[in-house]
């Protein structure tokens, strides 16, 4: 699936950045500073009784589940509420009559969430830096579970986009599904100190494989197999990203 009109396309792509861009203070800085008050409050409340982790400094452990986390969920917020702004006010119409194939659209929306999600995270990292000595273990791990985890949840995010009807019914994936993954990710723990259950439970959510690798760029471990978790996610995103295509070449709930 390559696309043949890469104007249309870059078009899209432009007008997506553009739009998260202009409410930058929202989209960009907001996430930054949830992110370092997670930081600030999970720091003073348990450094002085958890100081390490797996025997890697508390703080310096979290730091990266945190920047994940931030990447995921604006990646997600990103498609979903463009697509749902553009169907509620009724201007969906638009994009869908622009000289752009299916392939244009699944690319040029799935594109603005991961520039997002990346651009969310280096800003979220840089913060952090501010206040926590992080360095990177390795930089081919750090780009690849960047793109994997901000893929996985730019195309999640169209698909819940194009299949919600009202806003209630995203901001319940949100509340229900994207925000317990998460935060049962892994994201502020190591899931070596779960229960068996829970532990097995890890090992079927795409999160964890995203801030376990993530994680692993920075401190050099992780809690699963690399190689299982690089192949799950990339068979992942393989099938959303068709799942994508496929709602807009038949357009479900585009077009009535």
């Amino acid at each position: 699936m390559i696309s043949s009109n890469y104007l249309s396309l870059w078009s899209l792509f432009k007008k997506e950045v553009l739009r998260f861009l202009k409410v930058g203070i929202q989209t960009i800085v907001g996430p930054a500073i949830s992110s370092l008050l997670f930081l600030a409050v999970f720091n003073l409340a348990l450094s002085r009784t958890v100081q390490t982790i797996n025997g890697i400094n508390f703080a310096n452990f979290i730091a990266p589940g945190l920047i994940m986390m931030t990447m995921l969920q604006n990646s997600f917020a990103n498609s979903a509420s463009s697509i749902g702004q553009a169907k509620s006010q009724g201007n969906i119409v638009d994009i869908l009559m622009a000289p752009l194939d299916s392939v244009d659209l699944t690319f040029g929306y799935v594109g603005g969430s991961i520039a997002r999600g990346l651009i969310c995270g280096i800003v979220t990292g840089i913060s952090i830096y501010i206040f926590i000595p992080i360095s990177i273990y390795s930089i081919s791990a750090l780009l690849f579970y960047s793109f994997m985890g901000c893929l996985m949840m730019g195309t999640l995010g169209t698909m819940v986009g194009i299949w919600a009807d009202k806003w209630d019914q995203q901001q319940g994936i949100t509340n229900f599904i994207v925000l317990p993954l998460t935060f049962l990710s892994g994201t502020f723990y190591s899931i070596a100190r779960l229960p068996e259950f829970w532990q097995k439970f890890a090992y079927f959510n795409p999160f964890f494989y995203n801030i376990d690798g993530f994680r692993f760029a920075f401190i050099g471990q992780s809690d699963s197999s690399l190689i299982i978790g690089s192949l799950t996610l990339i068979f992942l995103n393989t099938i959303l990203l068709f799942f994508c295509y496929l709602m807009f070449k038949t357009g479900y709930k585009l077009k009535y």
